[in-house]
């Protein structure tokens, strides 16, 4: 596993080779690897420029998520190609985007649940889905089904807004029997979306996350969601509080899920809010940046030696360079927070909203897993003695997520090909030698 973030350190001699003939007489114990598990509906991502009578006459509200049935999708589809809107074709997903970018950050192990075409041809969505995903996300637990993936249509106005149409396709066929439990309980983290919780009568996918949930209940393991859209979570916020209470850990969502979940409109207050619920919040919040927000120990708060920030809770990042752990891991816990604004002011032009906010996921899932390696293969390690959930600062992973949700928003597909530079080109050569 790559270690999230800047490391910047010298070997003087190549620390993974011993000497020939100790290795002999010391056995070297081999790392113990690690991985977090997602539940997605699997679906590929068409992007198109459109004007507004083609959503009034498809009867789709702007700036929505809406579902189409097949026959609309179709004739969408095929209206879209002929007249050259389309600008981009992907593999999507807000959980298969977010383990994908995982594997890309950590170089390591991620496993996705969901279902499959049984049959693929060359060309078709479900080829494209396997063609966009990185070799180190292991989809051999997916559930073979007949008939195509789901299809999102983004389809971006004038103005640049963006309105969804969703065509179900077999995604939300997977039925709880392939949730591999064994993987499940060994993984550092489930990863789902709201998404997932509003499956129509006769498909398996609710059944199937919920099982998956009770299974990493069971075994102690971080649940992680992400809210997805805010027109979801307004038909039935209470809905959403109690689930999170009673089944999640870590929660991520925007500026307008959070509002549509709270009632507050500052995403701070948002954050804190939510915390009434889980135990740590990473909040996208467009122009403004982001911020994380958690518990940690009182007797381990480390200050700050940022500038402390004005807010709706004043100097709120007096102690975000404090380690995030569970509120009940805590003997006297308090509430801490970090924000950072867009990474070098954000893109000089930003090619592609979808994903950014997976990104930062990612991420944080990076770090959270880096815990669980660094725990099983340092167990003795001083960072471990009395727990916690992530192996960074708030402060830290702020910085991480930022960076990862501004590469995505550089680039028109929502998943990235490649992991962050090693050398950040903004930094002067003098950084590096320090």
């Amino acid at each position: 596993m790559k270690f999230p973030g800047q490391r910047k350190s010298k070997h003087y001699f190549p620390v993974k080779n011993r000497d020939p003939l100790l290795a002999q007489l010391i056995q070297q114990p081999k790392p113990t690897g690690t991985w977090v598990c997602g539940i997605d509906q699997t679906l590929v991502d068409i992007e198109a420029k459109v004007e507004d009578e083609l959503l009034a006459r498809y009867q789709l509200p702007k700036g929505n998520s809406t579902l189409l049935e097949e026959t609309m999708a179709e004739a969408l589809y095929e209206e879209l190609k002929s007249l050259g809107m389309i600008c981009g074709q992907y593999a999507g997903g807000t959980i298969g985007n977010t383990v994908h970018n995982y594997s890309i950050l950590a170089d390591d192990r991620s496993v996705l649940f969901g279902v499959m075409s049984h049959q693929i041809e060359v060309g078709s969505y479900a080829y494209r889905y396997l063609c966009d995903t990185s070799s180190k996300v292991d989809l051999n637990h997916l559930q073979p089904v007949e008939g195509p993936l789901g299809r999102c249509f983004t389809l971006i106005s004038e103005n640049g807004e963006r309105t969804f149409a969703i065509s179900k396709g077999a995604m939300d066929k997977l039925n709880a029997e392939y949730i591999n439990k064994e993987l499940v309980q060994g993984s550092s983290a489930l990863v789902i979306s709201a998404y997932l919780m509003r499956a129509a009568n006769g498909d398996g996918i609710t059944e199937a996350a919920m099982t998956a949930i009770r299974y990493a209940n069971e075994a102690d393991v971080p649940v992680v969601l992400t809210l997805g859209t805010r027109f979801l979570i307004e038909q039935d916020p209470q809905f959403w509080r109690d689930f999170i209470r009673d089944n999640v850990t870590v929660l991520a969502m925007n500026e307008e899920e959070g509002l549509a979940l709270t009632g507050l409109e500052d995403p701070l207050l948002a954050s804190e809010a939510t915390l009434e619920w889980c135990d740590m919040v990473l909040t996208t919040a467009g122009a403004t940046g982001l911020y994380t927000a958690g518990y940690a120990e009182d007797s381990e708060k480390r200050e700050t030696a940022h500038l402390l920030l004005p807010g709706a809770i004043p100097e709120f990042n007096r102690y975000e360079f404090s380690r995030p752990k569970r509120r009940r891991d805590c003997d006297t816990p308090i509430k801490v927070y970090a924000h950072i604004s867009p990474y070098m002011g954000g893109p000089e032009q930003i090619r592609n909203t979808n994903g950014a906010g997976d990104g930062a996921l990612a991420a944080l899932l990076h770090d959270l897993a880096a815990n669980t390696f660094h725990k099983t293969n340092v167990p003795g390690s001083i960072k471990h003695s009395k727990g916690g959930l992530c192996y960074s600062s708030f402060s830290q992973i702020c910085k991480y997520a930022n960076r990862v949700a501004y590469e995505v928003l550089a680039q028109n597909s929502p998943r990235l090909s490649r992991g962050l530079p090693e050398r950040e080109d903004s930094l002067e050569e003098a950084y590096w030698e320090r």
